[in-house]
């Protein structure tokens, strides 16, 4: 089975993308509250999928992605923000980020998601 790490430092929205993504049978999902943590789960998870939120305490997103791709520069980032704009993409796309997605409609990042984990749920299942 595939795995997302979701980072926001809002409980709910960790909770609410868990509940999707487990619900659906997409992936295992771990959860981080900042950039820091996500950087420390990353290293133990080896996530398929990291869902980072934009702002946040102790590390932000842009800091944190930067630091994720590094360690993982084949694995998906997709950043979320409440506050969608061209700036914060153009800053997100040149931390790394594949793509950046508006908290106000997360159905375009869950399509996307599931374009990245679907391939990944036949291999797990053709392993088994």
């Amino acid at each position: 089975m595939p795995t997302v790490l979701i980072v926001d430092d809002h409980p709910d929205i960790r909770r609410a993308l868990r509940d999707y993504f487990e619900k659906s049978h997409l992936a295992e999902c771990c959860e981080a509250a900042n950039g820091l943590d996500a950087i420390e789960k990353a290293q133990q998870l080896n996530p398929d999928l990291v869902l980072l939120d934009f702002s946040m305490p102790v590390m932000n997103g842009i800091e944190a992605a930067k630091a994720l791709k590094q360690m993982m520069p084949g694995v998906p980032v997709f950043m979320l923000t409440a506050y969608f704009g061209a700036s914060i993409e153009g800053l997100a796309k040149e931390s790394g980020v594949s793509a950046v997605f508006s908290k106000d409609d997360v159905t375009p990042m869950i399509h996307r998601a599931r374009a990245v984990l679907e391939p990944r749920i036949n291999v797990s299942v053709a392993r088994v």
